[in-house]
């Protein structure tokens, strides 16, 4: 699990207070809120949230600098970290924090892509990849057919392979959306080369459950408190070390509800944090995160913060 978000059974156990599962209890009956909600479980706990068991207020997860940041990346501009890559992302963002980005974006495409310090979920999500869908905006340089249509979502050979069937939708002569739920080298580009389409602009329009949006072309902005922990629940059940199980299924793994027990009485030497009634806030605090609106891109360009 991530450093920035903790499971909250997790949470619960570290404080002190109780084990794992005597924690899992708790939630299932009720006697553990978040915010002043009623926690549920799976739920992680962010940096700044309250969490209170049995009316006792634990100590708050100490704020982190968690970076997470979606940038509208435009064309010219390399998904790398490397240094001696002309116009690489990195440098086009430009953030005060080191980061890395999630997965590539093809040089001649554009759109969304993640950029974070989190190395740990990093893994996770590049682990889980074919697990998640991607929507994409493809314009090629002629009109579409049904045919070709088909033939691209009902899967083409590719590098060794056929790639998994997906979604496919027209939206103009010459226009269609994709979702896909893997991600081969240039997979879009080698599917129209196989019904003789030669695509003319790639724009990636969502991730996940996170979207473009109105971002403009070139700037970037922090996922909000709701957007990371649906991530971060997203990618709860996947490894950083090593692949995905094959018969790993959904968006994430939930623990099956235990059966309620009574309240236990609080366990003995118990040394509890601030007590009293948690301040009303929202689920989830947004992690703090720098930004730099002066940094320059490709061309002398900002790749600005939103």
């Amino acid at each position: 699990m991530s450093n920035h978000a903790t499971r909250l059974n997790k949470f619960i156990a570290e404080s002190g207070y109780c084990s794992r599962r005597q924690a899992d209890l708790y939630i299932a009956n009720g006697q553990v809120k978040i915010n002043q909600r009623k926690a549920v479980i799976g739920d992680l706990v962010f940096p700044g949230n309250r969490v209170m068991v049995n009316g006792y207020a634990l100590e708050p997860k100490e704020a982190s600098k968690l970076v997470f940041i979606a940038l509208n990346k435009p064309t010219g501009i390399t998904s790398t970290t490397e240094a001696s890559v002309a116009d690489n992302i990195v440098h086009f963002v430009h953030h005060p924090e080191r980061i890395f980005p999630i997965g590539r974006l093809d040089k001649d495409s554009q759109g969304l892509i993640f950029l974070t310090n989190d190395g740990d979920v990093v893994n996770k999500i590049l682990r889980a990849g074919n697990r998640h869908e991607k929507e994409y905006v493809v314009t090629v340089d002629a009109p579409l057919t049904e045919e070709a249509l088909r033939t691209m979502s009902q899967g083409v050979p590719m590098l060794g392979t056929t790639t998994k069937k997906c979604r496919i939708t027209q939206v103009g002569p010459s226009t269609f959306k994709i979702i896909l739920i893997q991600g081969l080298n240039r997979q879009i580009r080698r599917m129209c080369e196989h019904v003789g389409l030669h695509v003319i602009k790639l724009e990636r329009t969502r991730i996940m459950h996170i979207s473009l949006g109105k971002l403009p072309l070139g700037e970037w902005r922090d996922l909000s408190a709701e957007e990371l922990e649906v991530l971060y629940q997203a990618v709860e059940g996947s490894s950083s070390e090593g692949e995905v199980p094959a018969n790993a299924k959904g968006r994430g793994v939930t623990n099956p509800s235990p059966k309620p027990k009574p309240a236990a009485p609080k366990p003995a030497g118990f040394k509890p944090g601030r007590t009293g009634k948690s301040p009303s806030a929202s689920r989830g605090s947004k992690p703090r995160s720098g930004g730099n609106t002066s940094a320059k891109g490709r061309g002398g360009k900002p790749g600005r913060r939103r």
